[in-house]
């Protein structure tokens, strides 16, 4: 129950449907997906950077063939149209690649 509490203090209702994720000091604080550019553009540009790049490039590395299912930005964007918008900065991810490896290089400020 714990872990509900200390969410609760992340989380802001907006208008609508929608519910905001607020984490102090992060770029995309009190913005929702689509505001910071996941919007139907952005899933039409993924859905075809995964049907041209299937493959998880972080399991290829380690001889297994997997599904990606996720365009990760290889250096995070924090919001900037240019970083955001450039392929060469996409990779083809699977998920638990991106949600254990991706994230333990980024918060080891190991991202290009």
């Amino acid at each position: 129950m714990a872990r509900l509490k200390t969410l609760g203090a992340r989380i802001k209702e907006s208008s609508g449907s929608r519910v905001k994720v607020v984490t102090p000091g992060s770029w995309r604080s009190g913005m929702t997906s689509s505001q910071r550019g996941y919007d139907y553009r952005w899933q039409k540009a993924r859905e075809q950077y995964l049907r041209d790049n299937p493959l998880c490039v972080y399991c290829a590395k380690q001889g297994r063939t997997t599904a990606a299912f996720i365009v990760d930005h290889i250096v995070p964007h924090r919001g900037d149209k240019h970083l955001f918008w450039d392929q060469d900065n996409w990779q083809a991810l699977c998920k638990p690649c991106h949600d254990s490896v991706k994230q333990a290089e980024e918060a080891a400020g190991l991202a290009r």
